[in-house]
């Protein structure tokens, strides 16, 4: 039985605590507030206490760095706690598997791959290359195994109304209203399907070829939010209908709200296609996405 240690149990870190602990491994879930998880140890943890994080690993067969800071946060909250799960990683010899996305890439120019070059300028996706890129620099030196696994924007059961395909999207369409949305709805969008990323996540960890690189979550086609409203109201004989937000309205919110500000600053990802090409990850680890269909209605179901 393996032991792993698992950092964040939000709708990520949670989902893959389970399914770690439904394969027979022992696991621990650490968070600031030692959040319950069953089947797995609760622990306390501040993730950017590199001796305490150093304690928790101890023994672990890896660690799965799955906690997000709030955007207006990132800056500061961020660079502690890559640094502590670096040292962790290198005093335990733990495999590290990084959790991400895809703001490293920055506005893409077509589908991005795993081998994409990382042209972000915003403060956020600068903020997460510079922690995969300190993680990457440990594994060539030899100090550490490292990965990071890259999903868009995810959805499924449990995502609450902050997601940009969660639970005001899919109220919307069950009730026949009207879902604001960031961006142009009727451009193509990438979304990741929870189950699938922890799935992409354990097989990250299991991978016995190179690390040392990037997965990307197999997502499936990019589809509109318009074409998802469409699937929605043929399924469940609804009216509801989707409309973005005036650009001009979002500067204007962002001016006076600083997590205004962050969605703002990423919001080219909505006002552009955004695709996510996952082919080599999938034919390396293994991995696929959820067929479409089934994993929108598991999703509308659970709020119904």
């Amino acid at each position: 039985m393996s032991r792993q240690l698992v950092v964040g149990a939000g709708l990520i870190g949670g989902g893959l605590a389970r399914s770690l602990v439904a394969r027979g491994d022992e696991v621990v879930v650490a968070t600031r507030s030692g959040t319950e998880v069953p089947g797995a140890h609760a622990l306390a943890l501040d993730a950017a206490d590199a001796e305490a994080f150093a304690d928790a690993a101890a023994g672990a067969e890896t660690i799965f760095l799955c906690t997000n800071p709030p955007y207006t946060h990132w800056p500061t909250d961020w660079p502690p706690v890559f640094a502590a799960a670096i040292e962790a990683a290198a005093q335990s010899g733990a495999g590290l598997v990084i959790m991400s996305n895809l703001y490293g890439y920055g506005p893409p120019e077509g589908p991005m791959t795993e081998q994409s070059p990382e042209l972000s300028t915003e403060t956020k996706g600068l903020v997460r290359l510079a922690g995969w890129h300190a993680a990457l620099a440990a594994h060539k030196r030899g100090d550490i195994r490292a990965v990071e696994v890259r999903a868009s924007d995810y959805f499924g059961p449990g995502s609450t109304g902050t997601a940009h395909l969660g639970e005001n999207f899919f109220h919307a369409a069950l009730h026949s209203k009207k879902a604001m949305v960031v961006g142009d709805p009727a451009l193509p969008h990438s979304w990741s399907y929870l189950p699938d990323i922890v799935s992409t996540l354990i097989a990250a960890a299991d991978h016995d070829g190179v690390w040392g690189r990037a997965w990307h979550v197999p997502s499936g086609a990019a589809r509109p939010r318009t074409t998802i409203m469409e699937q929605l109201n043929a399924h469940y004989g609804g009216h509801g209908r989707v409309a973005g937000y005036p650009h001009w309205q979002l500067r204007a919110l962002a001016a006076v709200n600083p997590m205004m500000r962050e969605v703002e600053a990423s919001s080219y990802q909505f006002r552009m296609p955004f695709v996510i090409d996952s082919t080599e990850t999938e034919r390396l680890l293994g991995v696929t996405a959820t067929p479409w269909l089934a994993a929108l209605t598991t999703t509308a179901d659970s709020y119904r």
